[in-house]
């Protein structure tokens, strides 16, 4: 599977942004696993943001973007996105799609629980 991560950019504090993550693979189809949106700024660990489970859609989110970040998902697209609103500068990172390994579990938030990284997006908050 293959995971493109899209929509990125730079804006201004207070901004919004909507990022995109279109699966693409043989057979492979987002309705059968949980969806991860990770992080990672220069120098710093790659942290959980969002993630989606695949039966039900319960969404999970870091505590630093509940309220603002919300995570969705098209089936029919094979498209994960995340909607972010109130955008800080400390939001400035690469942002990475994933898949969770295993779908018998809640939503993970160490990212060893997940596999096929896309390639990332860069997100740029300017104060």
């Amino acid at each position: 599977v293959q995971l493109q991560a899209s929509g990125g950019g730079l804006v201004q504090a207070g901004g919004s942004l909507k990022l995109s993550c279109a699966a693409s693979g043989r057979r492979f189809s987002i309705s059968s696993y949980h969806m991860g949106w990770f992080r990672q700024a220069p120098g710093k660990e790659r942290e959980f943001v969002a993630g989606i489970t695949w039966r039900d859609d319960i969404t999970n989110y870091a505590d630093a973007v509940k309220g603002r970040f919300t995570i969705s998902r098209d089936n029919a697209k094979n498209t994960v996105y995340l909607q972010m609103d109130s955008l800080k500068p400390e939001d400035t990172a690469v942002y990475y799609c994933a898949v969770q390994r295993r779908a018998t579990i809640p939503i993970a938030k160490n990212p060893n629980e997940y596999r096929s990284w896309g390639q990332g997006t860069q997100v740029t908050v300017s104060s």
